[in-house]
């Protein structure tokens, strides 16, 4: 199972990025996939979710309304499309799967098997 984030960068608040993520050695809904974050002297957290179904998604309060995640099953891609940007989302976002389902919101970091090596946002004030 490989993941590859791309699409971050330098931004201004306000403005938006879309972060893709391609995927290979397991199909999109076979497992739980998300996007999480690791802010400087923060804990990663679950941005957003999708469960293998494709049935559910999941946001964290922070990005609700801001953020989009979604997949392209043919294209083997994941994206997370966000707009509204703040300086408070500035982290390194990775792209995830993992065997384990989603339950009322994203799985917890530690119970996600497979990360890609993460795409840094950065937001200016």
């Amino acid at each position: 199972v490989q993941l590859q984030a791309s699409g971050g960068g330098l931004v201004q608040a306000g403005g938006s990025l879309r972060l893709s993520c391609a995927t290979s050695g397991f199909t999109l809904h076979s497992l739980t996939i998300g996007w999480f974050r690791q802010a400087p002297e923060k804990e990663r957290e679950g941005v957003a979710c999708i469960s293998s179904s494709g049935g559910f998604t999941y946001y964290t309060d922070s990005v609700k309304g801001r953020f989009t995640i979604s997949r392209d099953n043919a294209k083997k891609t994941m994206y997370l499309e966000m707009t509204s940007l703040k300086p408070e989302d500035t982290a390194v976002y990775y792209c995830v799967a993992g065997r384990r389902r989603t339950v009322g919101g994203c799985p917890r970091p530690s119970a996600m098997e497979y990360w890609g090596a993460g795409t840094q946002v950065t937001v200016s004030s």
